[in-house]
């Protein structure tokens, strides 16, 4: 079955999304690594199953454009976890000391990984890709986000355009997702190669849109008329699985007004930022979902399990996110009192691989059967 064949099959349609967070994607593994025995053995699949035939459409932003790219490459989450485990380090390598005014990490090591995986000469537009899959990354020229897929209905994958994104390399675009500011140096991707309209954009991290967490934003291309998948919405219809790298709530009760100066802010307010749009893509999908897995969103609202939204008493698809708080309190709520809460809350703690790990499988135990009741 083709790419286009499979978006437009009948049947219920299942979306999974991977929120951005460097190195604390190793959670999110653990977690896929859950769901992954689990559909094998309601599958009655053997050992060959992998996540790419349940899910339809795969989306992720940053180290879950990764994990979405090697998921809709058909690959193992075993696979994926080793590939963490092993690379993790030469991913974060050290930048030259002068070099780090601009960025802390250099990218060839990473580029060369992803190549490595993905091959040098593979597209967005490759048959490899077995589902849909959308990368998030922000356009600095244009100032803009991209949420980029390999949909072919989509008017910028049009074969017949010169600058058809299906061209492009698909570890570039990867690549482009990841370019954390301040970590990695930014990604120049080049369009209609070889024309003489040729162009050059350049790419930073997607994690600095409004798409660090991209379900909702994966529920809107998968049904808004402009992207023309068309799929149907309700409740029996889609599934929409959003699994998060964790959140890290700094509350400063002794906080004074003068202490909120340049430095302060040039540190906070990015990472500030990225918490209240993730927050705002997981509230979205509560009240336009029917919220079956997902922990308090605040103290007003709290998990909006049972509560009624603007669409009513039924709602446009079933929705499951799994996630943690990174703080003392929240680790010790998954049975970890033991895990220094500042280890794992780094995007770039790649000498406490372990510990996310296990968090991520204190997260996993998250992951029901009832979870997945009517579309397995």
């Amino acid at each position: 079955m083709t790419l286009a064949e499979r978006i437009q099959a009948p049947g219920p349609k299942k979306i999974l999304a991977l929120d951005g967070g460097g190195i604390r994607g190793m959670m999110t593994i653990e977690v896929l690594a859950e769901i992954e025995q689990l559909l094998r053995r309601e599958l009655h699949k053997g050992p060959e199953f992998r996540l790419a035939q349940f899910f339809d459409f795969v989306a992720g932003t940053s180290t879950g454009a990764i994990i979405a790219a090697c998921i809709s490459s058909g690959m193992a989450v075993p696979k994926i976890r080793e590939f963490y485990e092993s690379s993790g380090k030469e991913m974060f390598d050290k930048a030259f000391l002068l070099k780090r005014f601009r960025h802390q990490y250099e990218d060839e090591k990473l580029a060369k990984k992803l190549q490595g995986v993905f091959g040098e000469d593979t597209t967005l537009g490759s048959e490899q890709l077995q589902t849909v899959l959308m990368m998030v990354m922000r356009n600095a020229t244009t100032d803009s986000p991209w949420p980029v897929s390999n949909n072919p209905f989509a008017k910028y994958n049009q074969r017949d355009r010169k600058d058809c994104n299906l061209n492009i390399p698909l570890w570039q675009l990867i690549r482009a997702s990841t370019a954390a500011p301040v970590y990695f140096p930014p990604e120049v991707v080049t369009f209609a190669l070889g024309t003489p309209n040729e162009y050059q954009f350049v790419f930073v991290d997607g994690g600095i849109t409004m798409y660090n967490n991209p379900a909702f934003q994966a529920f809107l291309m998968a049904t808004v008329e402009p992207y023309r998948m068309g799929w149907a919405t309700g409740e029996d219809q889609m599934l929409v699985v959003s699994i998060g790298t964790g959140t890290s709530p700094k509350a400063n009760a002794d906080l004074a007004p003068d202490e909120m100066n340049l430095m302060y802010n040039a540190r906070s307010l990015p990472a500030a930022l990225m918490y209240a749009a993730l927050n705002e893509q997981d509230l979205l999908c509560r009240v336009f979902g029917r919220c079956l897995a997902g922990g308090d969103l605040d103290r007003e609202i709290f998990d909006l399990k049972v509560a009624k939204g603007p669409v009513g008493p039924s709602k446009l698809f079933t929705y499951i996110r799994y996630n943690a708080e990174l703080t003392e309190k929240g680790l010790k709520n998954l049975g970890l009192p033991t895990i220094e809460p500042t280890h794992v809350q780094q995007l770039d703690s790649t000498n406490f691989i372990a510990e996310l790990q296990q968090v991520g499988k204190a997260v996993a135990k998250q992951v029901q059967r009832e979870h997945f009741k009517g579309f397995v």
